[in-house]
């Protein structure tokens, strides 16, 4: 395992591992820690939390662990009961990424620029997926830019799975956190959190986030959808983009003035409270995840944009994560 880390001049140190192309610390130009992470190339592995990890091949759950395409089912790994999560038992979040090279561009500032080989078959998917992942950071800013190209006809979905504290990665809990989420729609889910289908109206609901509204005010409200994950663990439907990350959302810690802001090109983000972190050594609710991603069980829901990338085509998507530090 290698560890790069990128650096502005207005003081946003990122740290990435090649393990999992993981996210492994993100210390703010206030000398804040904001991100969960662990020590060592064991302890990642032996998580069961994706912290800071990239997942695929297909983030999120994927129902009956397979799907039919092109009118061929194909059977997945099943790493959560039935069911599909994040690629698999080996998915991609348990493999050594290449570092394909590092640098400074202009305009840009420092990037790093990584890559997998998913071979046919690898977990049950089709076709053999070529995945790149560029990041960069550019002064308060860490930019995700993904490409995939495949053999065969395969669903294709990445993304960052870290966790945020903005009070502190070892502050232990999510009090004082506001949340924005510019989205008016949600995904319920059945007791297995996989989603319904429907598109609910987040109205009338604690899934209303579409102004500043504390992460924990609601969280233990007696509804149906909070019981199922024991907090926050759906996904948001985001409004179309013209092609551009647009903002999803905005999470502030207003004791201490930092915040972050995230824009996507995706149609979907997975609000997830840490709700079954195991205490090692972050306990549940000590950080939360604003995934941003293809609706999930997209495969097996006629009903959702699709997410089939086939052969000649690249898959693309982008995601900003732009911090403002204390008195900033």
């Amino acid at each position: 395992m290698e560890a790069i880390t990128l650096e502005t001049a207005t003081g946003l140190s990122v740290t990435l591992l090649t393990l999992g192309a993981t996210l492994h610390r993100i210390r703010l130009a206030d000398g804040a820690e904001v991100l969960l992470g662990r020590e060592g190339t064991a302890a990642y592995l032996e998580s069961s939390g994706y912290l800071g990890a990239t997942v695929g091949r297909y983030a999120n759950r994927l129902a009956g662990a397979g799907f039919v395409l092109d009118g061929q089912r194909h059977s997945l790994s099943a790493n959560e009961g039935a069911n599909t999560l994040h690629g698999g038992q080996d998915g991609f979040h348990r493999r050594l990424w290449r570092i394909v090279r590092t640098g400074t561009a202009a305009g840009e500032g420092a990037f790093a620029e990584l890559a997998l080989h998913s071979p046919d078959g690898d977990q049950g998917f089709p076709g053999a997926l070529d995945a790149d992942l560029r990041v960069s950071v550019a002064d308060h800013g860490l930019r995700f830019d993904y490409a995939a190209q495949t053999t065969a006809p395969t669903p294709v979905s990445l993304t960052s799975h870290g966790y945020f504290n903005l009070a502190g990665a070892d502050a232990g809990h999510l009090a004082d956190h506001w949340l924005t989420v510019v989205a008016d729609r949600y995904l319920p889910v059945h007791p297995d959190s996989l989603p319904t289908g429907e598109l609910v109206p987040v109205t009338g609901t604690p899934f209303d986030f579409r102004t500043p509204r504390e992460v924990l005010e609601r969280i233990e409200d007696d509804h149906p959808q909070l019981r199922i994950g024991g907090g926050y663990d759906h996904c948001f439907r985001l409004a179309d983009t013209d092609g551009g990350p647009r903002l999803a959302a905005v999470l502030e810690h207003r004791p201490s003035g930092r915040s972050l802001r995230v824009s996507t090109t995706e149609p979907g983000l997975q609000l997830y409270t840490g709700n079954f972190l195991d205490g090692r050594p972050h306990g549940p609710r000590s950080g939360l995840c604003l995934e941003t991603q293809a609706l999930p069980d997209s495969p097996n829901q006629p009903g959702f944009p699709p997410t089939i990338l086939r052969p000649g085509a690249v898959w693309r998507s982008t995601t900003v994560l732009d911090f403002r530090p204390s008195g900033a």
